[in-house]
């Protein structure tokens, strides 16, 4: 059995919403741990959260679902992703 290991992707991820940071920022890392992600919050506030994640395509979509149904206090009602070139220079 062959598998092909490609880079992983990075995504810059916006959360927007009624969002209880203080509650939904340990979930998402929780959740980012669980899939296996690498991944850093650069802004967490009532309405937005910004981070980065790095990991296969299929595990970021993932982690977009999650957070699109995430803990019971916060309403998401939008999540934008951009990738992030890994080239540098």
């Amino acid at each position: 059995m062959t598998t092909q290991h490609s880079d992983p992707a990075r995504e810059r991820m916006t959360i927007l919403g009624d969002l209880d940071a203080a509650s939904f920022v340990p979930w998402i890392r929780r959740h980012a741990a669980k899939l296996g992600l690498s991944h850093a919050i650069s802004h967490a506030s009532t309405d937005r959260i910004e981070m980065e994640v790095e990991g296969s395509e299929d595990l970021i979509d993932m982690m977009e679902m999650g957070c699109s149904l995430g803990p019971i206090n916060v309403w998401v009602e939008t999540i934008e992703r951009r990738p992030i070139s890994s080239k540098t220079a």
